[in-house]
C-alpha cells in the first residue's frame, strides 16, 4: 500500500536503493602520536565497507528499512566489500569490473584527539561498465520507494552521469536523493528531489565564499529555481543544517556529542532522511531524523554504523527546526 510523503509525493514502497560509484575499503586504527618520518606503531585495524551509497544502506538497515546496495567492485578490496555487507546481512548487486576497488585509511591521534583520513582515487571505469552500473540500478529500483545516490564519481565516468541516474529514477516513478560534489553536482540539472550538499560542496558548486547564513540559503535556492532539484539540503557540520525548497526555509539544530569519528556521518544523515521519507513524515521531520543519524554516527568507531538505540534518544533530545522568513530577513515558528 503506498504511502504520501509530507511534500505531497508519492512513497510507493519501503525499500532504499543505493548507488556508490566509487566504494571503498576503509581501514581504521590508532597510533599514540602522528609525526613525521618515524614509523607509527598503530593499534588493530579495523574494515568496513565504505563509499557514500554503502554507508547509507548499512545505516538505513540500521534504522529498519530494508536496503539494497548496487555498486561497482574489482579486486581483493571489492571482494571483502562485498563479503563484509553480506556479513551483515545486506543485498547487494555487484558489477564486477577489471580494476581494484580503493582503499581508505583513517588514523586517529591519540595525543591530540585528532583524526586523519587518506582517501584515495579509487579505479577508472570503462563506458561497458558504467552501462552495467545503470542496468543494475534499474533492475533493484523497479520496486523501490527512494534511490539515493551519494559519493564521489570514479576516474573515467563523465560528470553527466548522475543526470543519466536521475533520468532512471523519473522513468520508475522512484524518488531520487543525490550526495555528491564537483562536477556529478554541476552537472544535474533535473530530476533530483533531494540534493544534500555540505557548505563547502555548495561553495564549489556556486563559486562564492557563502561566509553567512543568507548568502548559504541564497546559494541554495539557485539550485533549486535552476531546476537541479525540489529541494536542497545544506549540512553544516557542528552548527546543524539549513533546508531550502522553492517555498521555504528551515535551520535545524545539532544534536551535541562527542565525536569518537566523522567518517560518515554526512552519509548518516542522509539515510536518516530517506527512512523518514519512507515512513511517510513530512520532509522537515524526515531531516530531523537525518540530523541525529549523522550525529549518532559519531558516536561510533571508524565507518562502523550508528545503533538505532543512538539515532532515537539523539531524535528525541533535537529540537524542532525553525522557519525563516527569508524575505524579511527573520526568524518565523517552530514546526
Amino acid at each position: 500500500m503506498s504511502q504520501r510523503s509530507g511534500n505531497g509525493r508519492s512513497v510507493a514502497g519501503h525499500r532504499v536503493v543505493t548507488l556508490c560509484m566509487n566504494p571503498a575499503l576503509d581501514i581504521a586504527t590508532s597510533t599514540p602520536q602522528v609525526r613525521p618520518t618515524d614509523k607509527l606503531r598503530c593499534a588493530a585495524a579495523r574494515y568496513d565497507p565504505g563509499g557514500g551509497g554503502v554507508n547509507v544502506a548499512r545505516v538505513a538497515e540500521v534504522l529498519g528499512a530494508p536496503a539494497t546496495a548496487v555498486f561497482p567492485a574489482g579486486g581483493a578490496a571489492g571482494q571483502a566489500v562485498e563479503e563484509l555487507l553480506v556479513a551483515e546481512g545486506l543485498a547487494v548487486q555487484r558489477v564486477r569490473i577489471g580494476g581494484p576497488t580503493r582503499e581508505s585509511f583513517t588514523v586517529n591521534d591519540l595525543s591530540a584527539d585528532q583524526q586523519y583520513r587518506f582517501v584515495l582515487p579509487g579505479p577508472e571505469l570503462t563506458l561497458a561498465e558504467q552501462t552495467e552500473c545503470l542496468l543494475h540500478l534499474r533492475r533493484a529500483a523497479a520496486h523501490a520507494a527512494i534511490v539515493v545516490a551519494s559519493g564521489s564519481l570514479p576516474p573515467g565516468v563523465p560528470p553527466d552521469f548522475y543526470q543519466q541516474v536521475a533520468n532512471v529514477c523519473d522513468e520508475l516513478g522512484a524518488m531520487f536523493v543525490l550526495d555528491t560534489s564537483g562536477g556529478g553536482l554541476r552537472n544535474v540539472n533535473s530530476g533530483v528531489y533531494l540534493l544534500k550538499p555540505s557548505v563547502r560542496e555548495l561553495r564549489e558548486c556556486v563559486g562564492r565564499e557563502l561566509l553567512t547564513e543568507a548568502e548559504q540559503l541564497s546559494a541554495a535556492r539557485e539550485l533549486v529555481e535552476r531546476g537541479a532539484a525540489e529541494c536542497v539540503l545544506v549540512s553544516l557540520g557542528a552548527q546543524g543544517a539549513l533546508l531550502v525548497t522553492r517555498d521555504s526555509a528551515h535551520r535545524f539544530a545539532p544534536a551535541r556529542v562527542h565525536s569518537v569519528s566523522g567518517v560518515g556521518a554526512g552519509d548518516a544523515m542522509v539515510a536518516g532522511v530517506a527512512v523518514g521519507l519512507t515512513r511517510g513524515w513530512t520532509l522537515t521531520e524526515a531531516v530531523r531524523l537525518g540530523v541525529a543519524t549523522g550525529a549518532a554516527m559519531l558516536l561510533t568507531p571508524g565507518t562502523a554504523p550508528c545503533t538505532r538505540e543512538d539515532t532515537e534518544r539523539l531524535f528525541a533530545q533535537t529540537a524542532a527546526p525553525v522557519e525563516i522568513d527569508v524575505l524579511a530577513g527573520a526568524e518565523g515558528t517552530t514546526r
